[in-house]
């Protein structure tokens, strides 16, 4: 009986292990050079759930730390190189918009061709989703999505601290390597 038992506790833990693991997917444009982007700006992804004021101030100052660790630089002004968006999404699933900056999307960004805002990606819930797109282009070259991202329950030390993670897991691929 305590081999089962133990067996059991040992089955609960790994599925529980991996339940609040955070798995990371990234796709982009593979003909785009990115050593090229040393600028961005922020820009809004309609979406209709969004984290409360404090969590998104807190998500987008981990960003922004990511983001200079990979020789980005947020622009002063309305120019930068890249316009970068986040959404997230929470306990159920949703479908994902574009930003609207009147762009047609290919398919090497995971969308169908069209105008912006008409194309949406179905995903499962829990996810922190990092869009980049060309300023010049109006293109969206870099979509990078971890699960888990935000523990709403966690203390605020384990609740930064599992952001730094999700963040740094988000960007681990950015820039990717020239082939």
């Amino acid at each position: 009986m305590k081999k089962y038992f133990l067996v059991a506790t040992v089955l609960l833990a790994l599925g529980a292990g991996r339940a609040a693991a955070q798995n990371e997917n990234t796709i982009f444009d593979k003909h785009t050079d990115f050593y090229k982007y040393k600028t961005y700006k922020w820009v809004s992804i309609e979406s209709p759930q969004h984290l409360d004021e404090l969590s998104t101030e807190q998500l987008t100052a981990t960003l922004e730390v990511e983001l200079a660790k990979k020789g980005l630089t947020k622009s002063p002004s309305d120019t930068a190189d890249l316009y970068i968006g986040f959404q997230i999404a929470r306990n159920t699933r949703k479908a994902l918009s574009h930003v609207n900056i009147g762009a047609s999307y290919g398919s090497a960004a995971g969308a169908t061709a069209g105008t912006a805002g008409a194309a949406t990606t179905i995903i499962h819930s829990g996810l922190l989703v990092l869009d980049m797109y060309d300023s010049g282009s109006k293109k969206l070259v870099w979509r990078s999505l971890v699960s888990n991202a935000i523990d709403a329950n966690g203390k605020p030390d384990k609740r930064q601290n599992h952001m730094d993670n999700a963040v740094e897991k988000l960007l681990k691929d950015y820039p990717p390597k020239k082939s």
